[in-house]
């Protein structure tokens, strides 16, 4: 019996996104823990980056596997991918929770332009990678979590799950010029945050290269 489940385990797991929800959509519970198990890091770690909260990403990833059993026949593969599909749902469920326990509140708040027309022309050089030596990982979760939920939305996809521009435009509903907008002025609110670090990381090289001058 364990050898014929394998098997069929084997045999499904070739199968893409769309086929096996069909299956699971006609009561095949070895397609949903397919799914589940395809699934479920991508969506647990955008809710829980996006919170700050693991039990929220916990549950949130619940919420949308419930809502994929009731609701997967709203999927179509002709607008996108499942796995953008299930992001779009898990982002109604995060902002849910959010605005419950009103944890924006606890984020603070930072004054920011909210004018999303497209900047042309922009480097999609990501300046986080300058600020790993200098931040700690704690503090640059800290420096993502207070930024505006818009912006964090795609920090958290683009720069932390590698999701493409176009893939996340489809799961924010939005165009990929906004999508670009977006990530250029999060990046630089997160300069702006993390600076001082950068700064005494620079200082503090500069005061090391001058030691072993007089050494």
């Amino acid at each position: 019996m364990t050898a014929e489940l394998n098997r069929r385990m084997n045999l499904k797991s070739e199968l893409n996104d769309s086929e096996l929800l069909r299956l699971m959509l006609a009561g095949d519970e070895e397609a949903f823990a397919l799914l589940y198990h395809r699934r479920h890091g991508g969506i647990y770690r955008f809710a829980s980056q996006m919170s700050g909260s693991d039990s929220i990403g916990d549950d949130v990833t619940q919420d949308v596997f419930m809502f994929l059993m009731r609701e997967g026949h709203t999927f179509d593969p002709a607008k996108g991918t499942l796995s953008a599909f299930l992001l779009g749902v898990a982002r109604i469920y995060v902002r849910r929770r959010l605005r419950a326990e009103q944890r924006l509140e606890l984020f603070g708040h930072i004054d920011v332009d909210d004018d999303d027309s497209p900047i042309l022309q922009q480097s999609d050089t990501c300046p986080l990678e300058d600020l790993t030596r200098a931040e700690t990982i704690e503090s640059v979760r800290k420096a993502i979590l207070s930024l505006p939920e818009k912006y964090r939305e795609v920090v958290v996809l683009c720069e932390l799950q590698s999701v493409s521009y176009a893939e996340t435009a489809e799961i924010l509903g939005c165009a990929i010029g906004t999508v670009r907008s977006r990530l250029h002025r999060a990046r630089a609110l997160l300069l702006t945050m993390l600076r001082p670090a950068v700064d005494v990381e620079q200082r503090d090289s500069a005061t090391v290269k001058s030691a072993r001058c007089f050494a």
